[in-house]
């Protein structure tokens, strides 16, 4: 496993060698939401107990909590990359948003299908 997942939110699993502790954050949103653990069941314990403190503390002050990956974000790529992506989505006839999310798709499908020592 390489990460934790409670209730729509994903957590990191990292390794502290000086500390000797299991430790990790929740991915996607501009939160600091951490925890840490001595076991793999204690850092999964403290993920979700972290998980259900934001979303009752988020509830109680009356604030919507953060979606993780709401599936927008902003990409910085060279002008001649742009062009070229948005007149190969013409030609297709699909959108920009269309073939750069396909792109990403079969990219992501590509490395899964990779074997693991070759993986970056």
């Amino acid at each position: 496993m390489r990460h934790l997942k409670y209730k729509g939110y994903t957590g990191s699993i990292e390794y502290s060698k000086d500390d000797g502790l299991l430790f990790g954050k929740v991915v996607g949103l501009r939160s600091l939401l951490s925890y840490e653990g001595l076991t793999g069941q204690e850092l999964e314990t403290n993920f979700k107990s972290v998980i259900d403190a934001y979303l009752q503390d988020c509830e109680e002050t009356g604030v919507n909590p953060e979606k993780p990956f709401k599936g927008s974000f902003n990409v910085r790529i060279p002008s001649d990359l742009h062009r070229d992506a948005a007149i190969k989505a013409m030609e297709m006839n699909i959108s920009l948003n269309s073939f750069v999310s396909e792109s990403i798709r079969a990219r992501l499908l590509a490395f899964q299908n990779r074997p693991a020592s070759s993986k970056q």
